[in-house]
């Protein structure tokens, strides 16, 4: 099988992981970052800690000095053509990005979006076409030392979604580069179980500014957590779709979770949820207090409520999680309101 050329937005923690695997396993990979990272990757290359990956021949610390990287996407297509993009960065940066593109969107190789969320793929295809989005996952925890520099935290892998050669190809060349790829006939099924392994105890360890083990303890929290996600699930049901496991992460355990009388199903999800990220502190925490000023709960349990919504369903705890770190994000109240304060927020539920 001959190598695919790919085609990588941003060296973050996920672009760097995928693009950087895939060029360690041959695959020709260009890289387009912001003007002011570029001229640091170009001296000093990828670093990507693999030391957990199972492939034995891409396992360890390797330096990546071969790898191209261009300050624009125009400079970036004269390299080209390029048979696969991979499109892995925060859900709220997808509008920016569209808009970046402008008229050089013609020129681009079908989307493998690797983003959170569920929206990403239908703003993507509604610009682009939907023959040319590919709907994919990451459950790896890949953690982010310094631009085009992480560490793999936690193998698990990658999901694809679709069916025919050029899928399969596709995910032999991931499997080849030790992602442990895995093919999916249903978008809506693999991209929505994966938002329910992104769910719990991340908006509201932002909130709450606590580890998400100390979130699953604390018996009127972990009862949230299941009504939140016990929501996102009556959404998933009335829309038609299904909870799948996906590599490495299993899913309908979680949702089983919400079903389990309470002294049984708190320990095990406060170890799964607690021990699931690689030991760091989810992802809402991380950009809130961080400074960002924006956050992806809107594309995660905002889309919880605004399906929900569509389907007749209520979403009152998703709602309350949303516009509460929305309103922390947009600097609307302190980020001490809640701080370490779990019955003040329990309160704003009954």
């Amino acid at each position: 099988m001959s190598p695919l050329r790919f085609l990588t937005f941003g060296a973050g923690a996920i672009g760097t992981y995928i693009g950087g695997s895939l060029a360690l396993a041959g695959q020709r990979v260009v890289f387009v970052e912001q003007p002011n990272a570029v001229e640091e990757l170009r001296r000093r290359g990828l670093v990507l800690d693999l030391t957990l990956a199972k492939n034995r021949l891409l396992s360890g610390t390797h330096h990546l000095s071969s790898v191209e990287f261009c300050a624009s996407l125009a400079e970036a297509l004269e390299r080209g053509p390029f048979d696969i993009a991979i499109y892995a960065l925060k859900s709220f940066d997808t509008a920016a990005f569209l808009e970046a593109i402008g008229d050089l969107s013609a020129a681009l190789p079908p989307i493998l979006c690797l983003s959170n969320g569920v929206d990403n793929e239908p703003d993507l295809a509604a610009a682009l076409g939907p023959q040319r989005v590919i709907a994919g996952t990451v459950t790896s925890s890949v953690g982010r030392r310094a631009v085009g520099d992480i560490v793999l935290e936690r193998l698990r892998g990658v999901g694809v979604a679709g069916s025919g050669m050029e899928a399969e190809r596709l995910v032999a060349a991931l499997d080849a580069a030790g992602l442990n790829a895995r093919l999916f006939p249903s978008a809506a099924d693999m991209k929505w179980s994966k938002m329910l392994t992104n769910l719990p105890a991340n908006a509201s360890a932002a909130i709450l500014d606590m580890t998400p083990a100390e979130v699953f303890a604390h018996p009127g929290l972990f009862r949230l957590e299941m009504a939140m996600l016990g929501e996102a699930l009556a959404v998933m049901r009335a829309l038609g779709i299904r909870v799948i496991d996906l590599p490495g992460a299993p899913v309908r355990a979680l949702a089983l979770g919400t079903r389990l009388p309470e002294v049984i199903a708190r320990p095990l999800m406060r170890k799964a949820v607690g021990g699931g990220r690689g030991g760091k502190m989810p992802s809402f925490h991380i950009d809130l207090r961080g400074g960002r000023g924006r956050s992806e709960v809107e594309w995660l349990n905002g889309a919880v409520v605004r399906y929900g919504e569509r389907a007749g369903v209520p979403t009152p705890v998703n709602r309350l999680l949303t516009e509460t770190l929305l309103a922390l994000t947009r600097a609307e109240m302190p980020l001490e309101t809640f701080s370490r304060q779990p019955e003040k927020f329990l309160a704003l539920a009954k």
